[in-house]
C-alpha cells in the first residue's frame, strides 16, 4: 500500500476529471459502495477456487458481532449487490461506474499494490451484443482522451454454461492424461475449475495449455452468433483487436463476451482493462435473473502507462501568494485574500510572519505566478503591490479591482 504525494496528485485528478467526462458522454452514472462487504458475497460471484477468494482477499471476522467482512478485492460483486438491494432494475436497465480503492494480498511488483484503484463501467439489463461492442468502443476512446497509444485488444468468448460444461469435460480428459505434467495449482484445479488452468502463467505448463482443446470447438449457434455479432460491430467502428482463444479470465462470473486490453510497456503487467459479459451473476447474488455485462481499469497502471509514454498532466500553478507585514496590512490582506477567491482566483495567503524578504522566497517557491505585497502603507491607501514571479519581473501598484482583472486575465 503506498501514499499519493501531493507532487503526484494533479495526475490522479487530471486523470478523474477525464473519467468523469468521458463516462458522463456515455451516460453512465456514479454509484458508491461501502469498501467493506459480507465474505460470502465474494465468495459466491467470483468463485471459491479462484486465486482471489483462495489466497489474495482480506477476510476477518468482526470481534464485535462475528460477522464475516471482507476489504472489496474488486467492484462487480459490490455493484451487483447494490443494484438488487435497491431494485434499481425495476423500471429500466442501468449504466453505472464506480471507482475507489480495492484490497488484494498479492505480490507486490510495479503498478500492483495490496491497496490499488480501479475505476469499473457495468451495464445491467442488456442481453445483445451491442453493449458488449459500447464498452469496447468507449475504451477506445479513452486511450484517445487520454493521449495513449500502443494498448491492444484481445477478445474471446466463453460461450453459455452448456458450451462451458462440454469444453469442461473435454478439459479433464485432456489434463488427466499428461497429470505429471500439472503443477500444483492445476493438480488442485483440475476437476474444481479446469478452465482457470488456460490462465496459467507458468512457463512450464504453457506447451501443454497450448495443445488443449478449444473452446470455440464447443460454442453452440446463439453463442458464435453473439460472438461473431459484437466483432461486426467493432469492425464497423474501426476498432482492432485480436482473438485469444486463451483468454477466459479470473473470475468464475463470466460467460459470452471477454476482453482485455494490453500494453508491452509495463512488464510483466501488461493488462490495463477488462471485463465482460456475466449474465448469470445477478441471479446468482439472489436477484431476479438479468443479463449484465462490465469492466474495470487499474489507475495505477494507467496512470504509469502515461508517464512511460511521456503524457503529462495539465500544468496547474497558484495565481497568487500574498505577502503582508503591518497590523493594518495583515487585516486588508485578509479582505483582499478573500475577494480575489470570490472572483474564481487560487491565493495563498502567508501565514507564520516572517520579513518581506523572507516571504518573497516563500512566495517564489509556492510556484505561485504573482505575489501580492501589501504593507502599512499600502493597505493606508487600499493598494496592492503585484509583483509577477515567473515570466518577467515587472511590478506595479494598483487598486483591488485592477489587481482582480489583472490576475484574471493573465489565466
Amino acid at each position: 500500500m503506498n501514499d499519493i504525494l501531493p507532487e503526484h496528485s494533479p495526475r490522479w485528478q487530471h486523470f478523474e476529471a477525464v473519467i468523469r467526462d468521458w463516462l458522463g458522454a456515455y451516460g453512465y452514472r456514479e454509484i458508491r459502495t461501502p469498501i467493506v462487504e459480507q465474505s460470502a458475497l465474494f465468495k459466491r460471484a467470483i468463485g471459491e477456487v479462484t486465486d482471489i477468494v483462495e489466497k489474495e482477499m482480506y477476510a476477518f471476522e468482526d470481534a464485535l458481532n462475528g460477522e464475516h467482512l471482507a476489504l472489496r478485492p474488486e467492484g462487480t460483486a459490490a455493484c451487483v449487490r447494490a443494484v438488487i438491494e435497491h431494485n434499481l432494475l425495476y423500471n429500466a436497465p442501468q449504466r453505472l461506474w464506480y471507482a475507489g480503492p480495492m484490497f488484494r494480498h498479492e505480490r507486490p511488483q510495479k503498478g500492483r499494490y495490496r491497496q490499488f484503484h480501479q475505476v469499473g463501467v457495468e451495464a445491467l439489463g442488456f442481453a445483445g451484443p451491442d453493449i458488449d461492442a459500447e464498452h469496447i468502443v468507449m475504451t477506445a476512446d479513452l486511450w484517445r482522451r487520454l493521449g495513449l497509444t500502443g494498448i491492444t485488444l484481445e477478445l474471446n468468448t466463453l460461450g453459455n454454461a452448456a458450451s462451458r460444461a462440454r469444453h469442461r469435460d473435454r478439459l479433464i480428459a485432456h489434463f488427466e492424461t499428461h497429470q505429471d505434467q500439472l503443477d500444483a495449482d492445476a493438480r488442485r484445479r483440475l476437476h474444481s475449475n479446469p478452465l482457470r488452468i488456460l490462465d496459467t502463467k507458468n512457463p512450464a505448463m504453457l506447451a501443454l495449455v497450448e495443445s488443449a482443446p478449444r473452446l470455440m470447438d464447443d460454442l453452440d449457434t446463439d453463442a458464435i452468433k453473439h460472438f461473431e455479432d459484437v466483432q461486426g460491430l467493432l469492425r464497423s467502428n474501426d476498432i482492432e483487436y485480436r482473438i485469444n482463444p486463451r483468454l477466459v479470465r479470473g473470475l468464475d462470473y463470466y460467460n459470452y463476451t471477454v476482453f482485455e486490453w494490453v500494453t508491452d510497456k509495463l512488464g510483466a503487467q501488461g493488462t490495463v482493462c477488462a471485463g465482460g459479459r456475466y449474465d448469470s451473476l445477478i441471479e446468482q447474488i439472489g436477484g431476479k435473473p438479468a443479463p449484465a455485462c462490465g469492466y474495470a481499469m487499474g489507475v495505477e497502471r494507467l496512470l504509469a502507462l502515461l508517464e512511460e509514454s511521456g503524457v503529462n498532466a495539465p500544468a496547474t500553478s497558484t495565481d497568487a501568494y500574498l505577502v503582508h507585514q503591518g497590523e493594518t496590512a495583515t487585516a486588508f490582506a485578509w479582505q483582499v485574500a478573500n475577494s480575489l477567491r470570490q472572483a474564481g482566483l487560487s491565493v495563498v495567503l502567508h501565514c507564520g510572519g516572517g520579513s518581506f524578504k523572507a516571504q518573497m522566497k516563500k512566495a517564489d517557491a509556492s510556484g505561485a505566478r504573482f505575489a501580492l505585497i501589501i504593507g502599512d502603507d499600502e493597505a493606508a491607501a487600499g493598494l496592492i503591490t503585484l509583483k509577477a514571479l515567473r515570466e518577467t519581473a515587472e511590478q506595479t501598484r494598483c487598486s483591488l479591482s485592477e489587481a482582480t482583472d489583472l490576475l484574471q486575465s493573465r489565466n
